[in-house]
């Protein structure tokens, strides 16, 4: 079986730790697939649901911490669309456990949308505004977490 989202370098935006949390987002979106693919079930396929959103909003607030210690111009613009892309998968979240609707290939094909936008969208938006800032691409340069 394919898997739904592949990593490739297009979805790369040159900061190691942004990358490496996309990589993680995609493995769990791609965990989801499989679950559903080989009907695991739904409480297993909800439990998978379940740490994607988590370590989606830790994501989030990754960035954001960023931003706001960088000064980043779009800030609010971001931190608004992250408000709303969590919004969305919590609802998704509540209509899974209350049985309106079943874990589905829409579903997952609606979180490979959003996760594919985002990446490539927003987060490659800032950032030629981080490096110019001094965040390092890959571990080659000093670390952005040596800020914190």
């Amino acid at each position: 079986m394919n898997e739904l989202m592949e990593w490739s370098d297009t979805l790369c935006v040159g900061i190691e730790e942004i990358d490496n949390q996309h990589k993680a987002l995609v493995g769990l979106l791609n965990q989801l697939h499989t679950a559903i693919h080989e009907k695991h079930g739904s409480a297993a396929c909800m439990e998978i649901l379940d740490k994607l959103v988590e370590y989606t909003r830790v994501h989030f607030t990754v960035e954001e911490s960023l931003m706001r210690i960088l000064g980043y111009p779009e800030y609010e613009d971001h931190h608004e669309e992250h408000d709303k892309l969590i919004t969305q998968v919590v609802e998704l979240q509540q209509k899974l456990k209350s049985g309106k609707v079943n874990v589905s290939f829409e579903l997952l094909h609606f979180l490979r949308g959003w996760l594919s936008h985002h990446i490539l969208e927003t987060d490659k938006a800032y950032v030629p505004y981080f490096l110019s800032k001094g965040v390092a691409r890959g571990s080659t340069r000093k670390s952005f977490w040596k800020f914190w």
